[in-house]
């Protein structure tokens, strides 16, 4: 009687227990089974366990299945540092240079293993001019490693055999509140990192997650920090961004940020098009589509319609120089991606994938003789036919040929024959072949052999 009115007068009791700065809260209260975790995971922290360490799940794969989500992977973090890890596991191996990592492998799964890392001191730290850090990977504790992860959310460890959740910064709580908030002093922490501000928009917009409000002050007056980030990492943040399906809502929260006009340039691509910015969204919406489905997605579509309409109007250029539509359309592509390649840092990889895609649209519009069943053939057909239909939602093509398409791959032979139309681009008047000289005939042969006398 006397617990209940308690209760009932100062509310429920904390069931987390506290051992010096962190919380560790028990399974009664958050719910998260070891049941939604992979196999994988668990066999590497009870193996961990069993051989005398701590072994733990971190950072976004416990705040994903907090908010109800299934992590796309289950990284680790442990005291056993990577030698450690290497000898409790036969099938794993060391990678990385600036930071050794373990990668450890069961089946066609491998779990991600990192040692606690220090946090470094700002008397000890090694920046730039900027404030930009440059050496931040030293073994420390758990405590540390909780202390130099970017979001109060991302910095919780939870342990598959005890089921418990380890809680330094109240993350636990902002997930509750639905709150992404930085940890430490959001200027300092955006000084040693400036990706962390792209970050902080990506995960508020995938997550739906709302700003802390201290976390997103100091943006719109340090966004400039972004210039100082090399191009290839500022890339590598981008297409995070850009797959996350979640793309379209996270180039709004760019654009209410003005973190464009230089410096982000694959943001500026999108956002500073006249005539392309509604095919790109497009293109955005559609792949934040089929992520949501999940399909497969590859960056080279989204470079692909970033970057067609100054395709397009080099194409133009080229053939009012009198160029033939192939040849300029060759030199065309060759030409942006070109000077694309120091603006975006476009790995090279995707330019062949690009190209075909770009080739194969003004096919799309001959629609007779043998031409539409060569097409149909091509590997990069359905990428291709996918970016059709974008430029017909757009208004740049007749929405006709779309509908043309989408009923001619899957019609009968019958029915295809019916839909061809006359073959205008064929020459009218093609010059024969000139057929070879007919062999002679073995007696036609030996009466050319003159006889020996």
């Amino acid at each position: 009687m006397i617990r209940k009115l308690l209760r009932r007068v100062f509310g429920k009791a904390d069931p987390a227990r506290v051992e010096g700065k962190c919380r560790i809260i028990p399974f009664e209260a958050h719910g998260v089974s070891r049941d939604g975790i992979s196999h994988a995971a668990r066999r590497v922290a009870e193996g961990l366990h069993a051989a005398g360490y701590k072994a733990f799940v971190v950072g976004g794969a416990v705040r994903d299945m907090l908010l109800g989500r299934h992590p796309k992977d289950f990284d680790m973090a442990t005291n056993a540092t990577p030698e450690e890890v290497r000898r409790v596991f036969r099938r794993s191996r060391i990678i990385g240079r600036r930071f050794r990592l373990v990668h450890v492998m069961f089946g066609e799964e491998v779990v991600e293993t990192s040692t606690f890392r220090r946090l470094i001191e700002a008397e000890d730290a090694q920046t730039d001019e900027h404030g930009r850090l440059l050496r931040d990977n030293e073994f420390g504790d758990q405590e540390q490693d909780a202390a130099r992860r970017d979001f109060a959310a991302n910095a919780l460890y939870y342990d598959p055999v005890s089921q418990e959740i380890y809680d330094y910064h109240d993350g636990y709580a902002d997930i509750r509140a639905n709150t992404l908030r930085m940890i430490g002093d959001p200027e300092v922490r955006y000084r040693e990192d400036p990706v962390r501000m792209l970050r902080a928009v990506r995960l508020s917009a995938k997550l739906g997650m709302k700003l802390d409000a201290a976390t997103a002050a100091p943006i719109a007056a340090m966004k400039e920090l972004l210039g100082n980030v090399p191009q290839a990492r500022l890339l590598d943040e981008m297409l995070k961004l850009l797959m996350s399906g979640h793309a379209e809502e996270c180039v709004k929260k760019l654009r209410a940020m003005e973190l464009h006009h230089g410096l982000l340039p694959m943001l500026d691509v999108i956002l500073e098009q006249p005539q392309g910015e509604k095919f790109v969204m497009l293109a955005l919406q559609n792949t934040d589509q089929r992520i949501g489905e999940e399909k497969s997605v590859t960056p080279a579509f989204l470079f692909a319609a970033l970057l067609w309409h100054e395709v397009l109007a080099a194409w133009k250029a080229h053939q009012d120089a009198g160029e033939r539509p192939v040849a300029a359309l060759h030199a065309a592509m060759d030409e942006v991606l070109e000077r694309q390649r120091a603006q975006l840092a476009i790995p090279r990889r995707y330019d062949a994938i690009m190209k075909e895609m770009w080739l194969l649209q003004p096919r799309f519009e001959q629609r007779g003789g043998q031409r539409p069943l060569r097409l149909l053939s091509q590997p990069r057909f359905r990428a291709a036919y996918d970016f059709l239909l974008l430029r017909c939602e757009s208004g740049e093509v007749d929405g006709e040929i779309g509908l043309w398409w989408d009923e001619f791959q899957d019609a009968s032979d019958e029915r295809r024959a019916a839909m061809l139309l006359p073959d205008e681009a064929a020459p009218k008047n093609r010059r024969r072949r000139k057929k070879p000289d007919a062999k002679p005939q073995p007696e036609a042969v030996a009466q050319m052999v003159l006889p020996i006398e």
